[in-house]
């Protein structure tokens, strides 16, 4: 049987995602793997410095194009960049994530511990 700290607390949790539709459209991982194609200017570079295969951060830009009205991300063989809409989504989901940590704090707050 496990044991359990002295101090445990429950805690509210959850993973927080933009949806489109009723889809998954911008959570964590998408968010970085933007970030990184903005550091590096290459979906391939980009990848590689989050350890996944080309092929998914591919199907990832392209599910994120093909479900927005616009391009997120630009490619020529010049490289990838991110468009401003890219650039206005990463930070409306940086604000939204923290608006949703704040609350899942507060709804944390006065949950029970466990009995002594």
């Amino acid at each position: 049987m496990a044991t359990r700290s002295k101090t445990a607390q429950l805690k509210a949790d959850g993973r927080f995602w933009l949806t489109l539709d009723g889809r998954n459209f911008l959570g964590r991982g998408r968010v970085e793997l933007l970030h990184r194609i903005r550091e590096t200017g290459s979906i391939s570079k980009a990848a590689k410095a989050m350890k996944m295969s080309y092929k998914a951060a591919w199907d990832a830009v392209d599910a994120m194009n093909g479900a927005w009205q616009s391009p997120l991300v630009e490619s020529s063989p010049a490289g990838s960049h991110l468009t401003d809409d890219a650039e206005r989504l990463i930070a409306a989901f940086h604000k939204a994530e923290a608006r949703h940590a704040a609350f899942m704090e507060k709804l944390s707050d006065g949950l029970p511990g466990p009995a002594p």
